[in-house]
């Protein structure tokens, strides 16, 4: 027996950027994730930290984006996301995490939430699984 998603499953952003605010949250960084955006933002890293992040014991003591007022994410503008073509691989694999793929009801609850999910692009169960285990490696702290 196969899984729900063996056919794929619908998603698009259509930039209503609930993902990125409005609830409070963690926006956990993997050192990749810190490179990449200290690259992007010509920050060193002490900089980038002290600047953009804060620790926290959540799942070990790691570094999670700072939310500005109503929960938005510290690189959430009026016009998206100041940081887009560097975001975190969490907003990337974003809805693609085992816990909203796991069954058909936490992917449609999820959905409740996310007016991109069951609309738009078809993703294959091969990507879906690709983003996932790109998730699970970040969350491990071992993406690179």
């Amino acid at each position: 027996m196969g899984c729900f998603y063996d056919r794929g499953l619908k998603f698009s952003c259509n930039g209503c950027r609930y993902c990125c605010g409005v609830e409070p949250g963690y926006v956990f960084l993997c050192e990749a994730d810190i490179a990449r955006l200290c690259a992007f933002l010509h920050m060193e890293r002490g900089q980038f930290l002290s600047t953009y992040c804060r620790r926290t014991a959540e799942s070990g003591f790691r570094y999670s984006l700072l939310e500005k007022t109503r929960n938005d994410c510290i690189f959430l503008t009026e016009k998206g996301c100041a940081v887009y073509e560097a975001r975190p691989v969490q907003c990337r694999t974003y809805p693609f995490w085992d816990t909203i793929v796991k069954d058909r009801q936490s992917w449609e609850a999820e959905g409740a939430f996310c007016p991109g999910i069951n609309h738009g692009k078809t993703h294959s169960k091969r990507e879906i699984e690709e983003q996932m285990a790109m998730s699970m490696l970040r969350h491990m702290g071992v993406w690179e």
